[in-house]
């Protein structure tokens, strides 16, 4: 079964040009999106009012946007590594952020892989498509707490 990667993006254009990119890259994996920090964190730890989906494996990767609304991208990727089931969880920081404290805080907080948004599409595909391809396929993905995998 493909693992799913988890797209935490909350500008449509940029949704759009990357799920055009895995579409050119032939990332075949199903793409899970959500557009807000708290969406993310709900997603991943199975919580949410009605959310009546059992406990699912975690997904390959997650491409986390910094400036997020309701809970920034630095205090999800936080989150994920403060919890067992979820510290090990390959964490790429997908930004148009050039702030270079954003990319210090980003990696003081645990991310896998820091990755600036390009502005040509041709560029961002490229990006996007071999971060795909590397996260969702050729990496080895850690093995979960519980003996299992992540």
């Amino acid at each position: 079964m493909d693992r799913v990667i988890l797209l935490v993006e909350d500008s449509p254009t940029d949704e759009a040009l990357t799920l055009r990119a895995f579409q050119r890259s032939k990332v075949r994996n199903p793409v899970v999106v959500v557009r807000d920090g708290a969406e993310a964190l709900e997603y991943l730890f199975s919580t949410g009012h009605g959310d009546s989906r059992e406990r699912r494996s975690l997904p390959a990767v997650v491409l986390l946007d910094l400036k997020l609304p309701k809970v920034d991208g630095l205090e999800v990727l936080q989150r994920i590594r403060a919890d067992e089931r979820t510290r090990l969880l390959p964490v790429v920081i997908l930004t148009s952020s050039n702030e270079e404290r954003d990319r210090l805080e980003s990696y003081r907080s645990g991310a896998n892989s820091f990755v600036r948004k390009p502005v040509e599409f041709s560029e961002f595909a490229d990006a996007v498509g071999q971060l795909g391809l590397y996260w969702a396929l050729l990496n080895e993905v850690a093995p979960a707490p519980n003996g299992g995998t992540a």
